[in-house]
């Protein structure tokens, strides 16, 4: 099978070199960067010079693929293509969208018979030697053409069809939001041991609960790397916590649905906090209690 590649970054790049690895399918590759182009190349893929070149180098029906941002610059390559493509090619959307944007994008794509499938992709940097687990919505058609690529990047059994158009990107949501639970609670696990009386080195906790606790995960192997790697005190670190939207969206989605999410919604509020929002809060905090009990308060500057 052949299949355009669009976005040659961490994600994207990675994703390439395994189906060109582990297959006999063709790549055409284009990136803004000439040299991830390059690179992609080294592993065998064709490169392409732009959006335009690499649709004319595709047979039809065409495939291609979008690994890149989410929002205003998938929406931008989407418009693009399908100014580039025909009736009956296929536009794959691999990165974080928003379900509402992939069942809009697939609406308009509709009108000029191109197709659309949404596959939320989970695996990070890892994904290239482990594979990645893929979350998928499209018309059973469409899938099932997609079908041969799935497989060389997934693990054995390591993608599934949710439904129609935005199935992937939702379920691939609240697999995000999620996992800001998970990693939430293993942080604050993590500095009670930190801050406790005991000698606890928390790279040997990580490391004993991967043994048979019923709290293994593969979470849980990363921060035993991530204390390998930066310490016990994680001294050289900035507690600043980005988010990039999945969590927000699975608490919007849950308020809809009247599905009550507090941990979710605990661990997303827990990031604001990280990047310093919640200051002003706090100040006044301060002063309420100083103005109804006349407790101390702290000024700033001394």
């Amino acid at each position: 099978m052949q299949i355009g590649f669009v976005g040659l970054g961490r994600m994207g790049g990675n994703m390439v070199a395994r189906i060109l690895r582990d297959s006999d399918h063709q790549v055409v590759a284009w990136a803004r960067s000439r040299e991830n182009v390059e690179e992609a190349e080294t592993k065998g893929a064709t490169g392409a010079d732009s959006l335009e070149d690499l649709v004319a180098k595709l047979e039809k029906p065409r495939t291609v693929w979008l690994m890149i941002p989410a929002g205003e610059a998938t929406d931008q390559a989407v418009g693009h293509l399908s100014r580039l493509l025909d009736a009956d090619d296929t536009i794959v959307d691999g990165g974080n969208s928003n379900w509402h944007d992939d069942e809009r994008r697939a609406r308009r794509l509709e009108a000029q018979g191109i197709h659309y499938v949404d596959v939320g992709t989970s695996g990070g940097v890892w994904g290239l030697e482990v594979g990645y687990c893929m979350m998928v919505g499209g018309a059973a058609e469409s899938v099932g053409r997609l079908a041969p690529i799935l497989d060389v990047l997934a693990p054995p059994n390591g993608w599934r069809h949710f439904g129609d158009v935005g199935a992937g990107h939702f379920v691939k949501m609240v697999h995000n939001g999620v996992e800001y639970g998970i990693m939430q609670a293993y942080a604050e696990g993590f500095e009670l041991m930190h801050k406790s009386k005991f000698p606890i080195e928390n790279k040997e906790v990580a490391g004993l609960w991967n043994r048979g606790s019923v709290v293994r995960s593969w979470l849980c192997e990363l921060a035993e790397s991530a204390f390998a790697e930066e310490g016990n005190d994680l001294e050289r670190l900035k507690g600043s916590v980005s988010d990039s939207g999945e969590g927000r969206w699975t608490i919007i989605d849950a308020i809809d649905h009247d599905v009550p999410t507090p941990v979710i919604t605990a661990a997303l509020y827990a990031r604001f906090y990280s990047r310093g929002n919640g200051d002003y809060t706090h100040r006044l905090l301060a002063a309420l209690r100083q103005q109804f009990g006349g407790h101390a308060i702290e000024r700033a500057g001394g």
